[in-house]
């Protein structure tokens, strides 16, 4: 299964949220980040950020964001 880059985007975004602090979110730009802003409206859409600019992690936000850097972290 290969992943989409819109999935990659996705991933990318859901990867700057720091999971030590449930107070900081994230704010994506349009115009300065497209691809970025799209992934976030993406992420919105599903229920794992606040915002469709990003906002805070909702529960399951947090639950894939733990998911993801346990990934990363097995995969460097």
């Amino acid at each position: 299964m290969a992943l989409s880059p819109e999935i990659i985007d996705e991933i990318n975004l859901l990867a700057l949220f720091n999971l030590e602090s449930t107070q900081e979110g994230i704010k994506v730009h349009t115009q300065t980040n497209p691809k970025a802003a799209a992934a976030a409206e993406r992420l919105f859409e599903k229920g794992i950020v606040t915002q469709q600019d990003g906002g805070y992690l909702t529960d399951l936000g947090v639950e894939a964001a733990e998911h993801l850097q346990h990934l990363l972290l097995i995969l460097q």
